[in-house]
């Protein structure tokens, strides 16, 4: 298969789901059940800006594409579905794939990444998501991940 010696990556960067503006990044396309605390079933699609920096005008490396859905009754959890989708530099067209709980108030979030594309072929791995900002007005978040992937 030609797979050379398998290393471990670290990136950190920030994730920016902005549900307000002209141009939001992060759409509802299911709202959530009648009267559910939790938001329970609400699904947003997410094309979401991926910066070096927490200001969303910083250097953007990719896009976290994909959805999240509120799947807790008990607590806001989302279901996490995204791609990470790099742009920049030798990772530029590879991706990373999420696939995790997201329990939103829980300072630190561990998801594990089930997979890639490009060189990240086969990857492996976690990813741990850290909320720098949100803003309860607009749902406008932004994120910090860092990510920790087994590739060759």
């Amino acid at each position: 298969m030609g797979l050379k010696k398998e290393k471990l990556s670290h990136f950190r960067f920030y994730w920016h789901d902005v549900q307000s503006g002209k141009n939001p990044s992060s759409i509802m396309v299911v709202p959530p059940v009648n009267n559910s605390q939790t938001a329970f079933g609400q699904v947003n699609m997410i094309d979401n800006p991926l910066t070096l920096d927490p200001e969303i005008g910083s250097k953007m490396v990719g896009r976290a594409q994909g959805f999240y859905a509120l799947a807790d009754q008990g607590q806001i959890g989302l279901l996490m579905a995204q791609n990470f989708a790099f742009m920049e530099g030798k990772y530029n067209g590879s991706t990373i794939t999420v696939l995790g709980r997201n329990p939103v108030f829980n300072q630190v979030r561990e998801m594990p990444i089930v997979g890639g594309s490009g060189l990240f072929r086969f990857a492996r791995g976690y990813v741990q998501a850290h909320t720098h900002t949100f803003d309860i007005k607009t749902g406008d978040a932004t994120v910090e991940y860092n990510v920790y992937v087994l590739h060759y």
